[in-house]
């Protein structure tokens, strides 16, 4: 049995057959990729160690292993992608969480943003539409130690049961910003959510809860991102 660090702590971790291994080698593509974050602008130390400690090479086919931690989006299954870092850690910094917080994630896709977050010490709840998707990546997360509330089910409708959220994040474009995901936001809460036709790009929202019915909203420059789907129970 070998001992691994993941999620904060040590998990008494068996690899399966498929498990492909995380080595010094990886750990050392990771400070790369850190520093060349914090040269791309991110400064929030949380985020960029949490970056540095996901093995995201584990999340991608085997067949572009060797470019993991290249800053750039590759495909995944059910024709979705794993954003590229700097997205990620871009949509991090922007939601201002600490070790605590609840957070909501619409769309799970590799589960990559779910466990920098889980690495944060964050509560996080993320909900997948592609079923496909939802079952490898619900394993994945497992295999690794990361136990995130996940649910299969339409992003649209977020997650009711388990609101308020100090912070929500979408992690696919949608064509307008959901009422039902500003409904489930705590007063101070922040939705981070990318806005636009998916044939072009998007523009990146930074949405905060004022009060009851008050929202202030910010624009955080264009991004490129899969459409995000609903009607799916």
């Amino acid at each position: 049995m070998k001992l691994l660090r993941f999620a904060r702590g040590f998990v008494n971790f068996v690899p399966t057959k498929e498990m492909r291994k995380d080595t010094a080698k990886h750990q050392g593509l990771r400070n790369q990729l850190v520093n060349l974050l914090r040269e791309k602008g991110i400064s929030n130390e949380d985020v960029l160690q949490a970056v540095g400690k996901v093995p995201r090479h584990l999340y991608v086919d085997s067949s572009f292993e060797q470019f993991a931690y290249r800053d750039q989006a590759f495909p995944i299954r059910a024709n979705q992608t794993i954003s590229q870092p700097y997205t990620v850690a871009f949509q991090t910094e922007l939601l201002e969480v600490t070790e605590g917080s609840k957070v909501l994630e619409i769309g799970t896709g590799s589960g990559y943003q779910a466990a920098v977050l889980c690495e944060m010490g964050v509560k996080v709840y993320s909900i997948e539409r592609q079923k496909e998707l939802f079952d490898h990546t619900r394993e994945l997360l497992q295999q690794l130690g990361y136990r995130p509330t996940l649910k299969f089910g339409d992003g649209y409708k977020g997650m009711p049961t388990y609101a308020p959220f100090d912070a929500i994040v979408v992690t696919a474009a949608a064509p307008e910003i959901p009422n039902a995901l500003l409904a489930q936001l705590k007063v101070g809460g922040k939705l981070v959510i990318p806005v636009g036709d998916v044939s072009d790009v998007q523009r990146m929202y930074c949405i905060t809860r004022k009060g009851e019915k008050q929202f202030s909203r910010a624009t955080h420059g264009d991004f490129r991102f899969v459409p995000m789907l609903g009607n799916k129970e």
